[in-house]
């Protein structure tokens, strides 16, 4: 027999899921639209421990004493950003215009391996041989072509100094003012929404901050110190006389890669070494696992203090969720999907913890 009041129930439930997904997705693009106010606001959380430590030691107002601290920041950002445009840039062309000999050098080191190798004993016939090798050159091949785009896609982002410069500039007026008038812009917020909105809102935002905001505080934190690490050593080691051409951007690959949940830097520094010490270089191979061990005992160390509790994702919906990102957007899905993945179990935590489809075909 047909219960119109359970089926009814269920629709309601399953448009409720639906009509919250719909929402996160115009969000998130919202987000990418609003960039610059995004990090703005990004960054005014990270400063504002700041902003109350001088109002605090000083007696300052907050007025006063956010644009102590924005100063600083600011002046800190916008010498960073200058330093890095400049060194990417020379950097990236570089490595653009030598790219084909570095992995031409790369391919006649695997066609010296294979050639190396006794395969005789496993009986392997000339042709599978014959594949293996053109296999080898295909990969290679494509991620040439693949790193050639990266670089270039980065050295036109990086010559768009018009649009950088606006979206800098935006950022840091938005900064200025979110530091400056934080009551005034919450008071307005609240004024203009209705009351149970608003009491709904602050809820998610407080547990959404308080976990998404903490992994993102402690990644962000691990991340930077691997590649603040990273880009000493390697500047160290060119210094040194080590043959390493391409410093920040090999720290830029490095952090971007021990950004990636379960991956880590390890799996761009041991190729490196590996490649080096096949290309002839065993210093330098050496070298590069010393370094990555300092790093990993510096994580190590830190991991424990910077991240205070586990936020309850199992590995493999981590690897999924970083799949899905990388199918939908690319690469950089690989950093967004976890991150969506974090904001989706936390606006549903009352449904998962009860059960998705008990919860929503319950008859309760």
């Amino acid at each position: 027999m047909w219960d119109i009041s359970y089926w009814s129930k269920v629709i309601r439930r399953i448009l409720y899921v639906i009509f919250i997904l719909i929402g996160l997705y115009i969000g998130l693009k919202l987000s990418i639209f609003y960039m610059p106010f995004l990090v703005a606001f990004i960054i005014s959380l990270m400063i504002e421990p700041a902003i109350k430590f001088i109002m605090k030691k000083t007696g300052f107002t907050r007025r006063v004493s956010s644009i102590i601290i924005f100063l600083i920041v600011s002046i800190l950002i916008l010498g960073t950003l200058a330093w890095l445009i400049i060194t990417i840039f020379s950097e990236a062309s570089s490595l653009l215009q030598g790219l084909n000999d570095y992995f031409d050098k790369i391919y006649i080191q695997f066609q010296n391996l294979i050639s190396s190798l006794n395969f005789d004993k496993i009986h392997l016939s000339n042709e599978i041989l014959e594949v293996l090798q053109n296999s080898t050159g295909n990969v290679l091949e494509t991620i040439s072509n693949w790193l050639k785009n990266a670089l270039g896609g980065l050295i036109n982002l990086v010559t768009s100094l018009p649009s950088i410069a606006i979206c800098i500039g935006i950022t840091v007026i938005a900064l200025y003012f979110i530091c400056v008038d934080k009551i005034y812009i919450i008071d307005q917020i609240e004024h203009h929404m209705p009351k149970i909105w608003v009491k709904k809102i602050w809820v998610h935002s407080k547990e959404l901050i308080g976990t998404l905001g903490g992994y993102l505080k402690a990644e962000v934190s691990l991340v930077l110190i691997s590649f603040i690490i990273s880009l000493i050593g390697l500047y160290i080691l060119q210094f040194s006389g080590f043959n390493i051409k391409y410093p920040l951007l090999m720290a830029l690959a490095i952090g971007f890669v021990d950004a990636l949940p379960i991956l880590g830097s390890g799996s761009f520094m041991i190729p490196w070494a590996i490649i080096s010490a096949l290309n002839g270089d065993i210093n330098l191979g050496i070298a590069i696992i010393v370094l990555l061990i300092i790093m990993s005992i510096v994580r190590q160390v830190l991991e424990p203090k910077l991240v205070s509790k586990n936020i309850g994702i199992h590995p493999i919906f981590t690897l999924i969720a970083m799949y899905t990102g990388f199918k939908l957007i690319g690469v950089i899905g690989l950093l967004i999907g976890p991150i969506v993945l974090i904001i989706v179990k936390n606006v549903f935590s009352n449904l998962i913890d009860r059960g998705v489809f008990k919860t929503i075909f319950d008859r309760k």
